[in-house]
């Protein structure tokens, strides 16, 4: 089983952006976290970070018939792309929505995901942590 865990702009500087919203951990943490978990499950991620909306766009379409599962967290493009709300929904494969800070209580504009009907869960405000939560929570729907 393999999953593609997508992540988009500005998450290549997490670490030193914003460490009071986001944390201190980085994004080959994070990764190093999913490899190991990864591993612990049996399955393989392959991780993407990009800035770019065509490219997580063309990468979603990509995954079908090469992954089983999405995990992503498309940063500021979940509250405005329906574009890659539309990716996903054409590609049909089940996905987990990831945000390391909760985003229901941020500003207003930050308390919609255009991703977040579609998705299979939603994780917000566990840091870090959630993309290995939602990483078993994944693969446990996708073996039920």
């Amino acid at each position: 089983m393999k999953i593609l865990v997508l992540n988009g702009p500005n998450l290549n500087l997490l670490g030193t952006r914003e460490p009071q919203i986001y944390g201190t951990t980085t994004l080959a943490d994070i990764e190093r976290d999913l490899e190991a978990a990864a591993a612990e499950l049996g399955v393989t991620v392959e991780c993407v970070q990009t800035n770019h909306e065509g490219v997580l766009i063309d990468r979603i379409q990509a995954a079908h018939g090469d992954a089983n599962g999405i995990i992503i967290n498309a940063g500021a493009y979940s509250h405005t792309s329906l574009a890659i709300r539309d990716a996903l929904a054409a590609v049909a494969m089940p996905y987990a929505e990831v945000h390391l800070s909760n985003i229901f209580a941020r500003e207003p504009e930050r308390r919609h995901s255009t991703l977040a009907a579609g998705a299979r869960a939603v994780l917000c405000g566990f840091g870090a942590p959630g993309y290995v939560l939602a990483l078993r929570g994944l693969v446990a729907a996708l073996r039920a």
